[in-house]
């Protein structure tokens, strides 16, 4: 799955999320890959996926507190699905420095 680590405007639908897809992160929106976008003020996101019948659209927005979102270099980063669920139930899914995971 690949998070795009810019805000995005979040007010279009299936069209403009595919072509953010493509235009930001570029992948294609019909790989089967779930496409993660957060807006400005981290308190919404919407997911976009293809089930290869059709293209999905799933949205959460928060009441109150803000999504911690990844950092890096580039214009997306890719998370595994733990990743992804840290990250929809609040937990923080940036590397920490000096931890280590052996």
């Amino acid at each position: 799955m690949f998070v795009a680590l810019a805000p995005v405007d979040l007010r279009g639908s299936f069209n403009r999320l595919a072509a953010l897809t493509q235009n930001i992160l570029a992948q294609d929106p019909l790989s089967g890959h779930w496409f993660v976008f957060i807006n400005r003020r981290h308190n919404r996101l919407k997911i976009l996926l293809w089930d290869g019948s059709g293209l999905w659209v799933c949205a959460k927005r928060l009441e109150q507190g803000r999504f911690t979102w990844p950092r890096g270099e580039g214009a997306c980063a890719r998370l595994r699905g733990e990743e992804l669920i840290a990250l929809l139930t609040g937990l923080e899914v940036r590397e920490k420095s000096g931890w280590d995971r052996r």
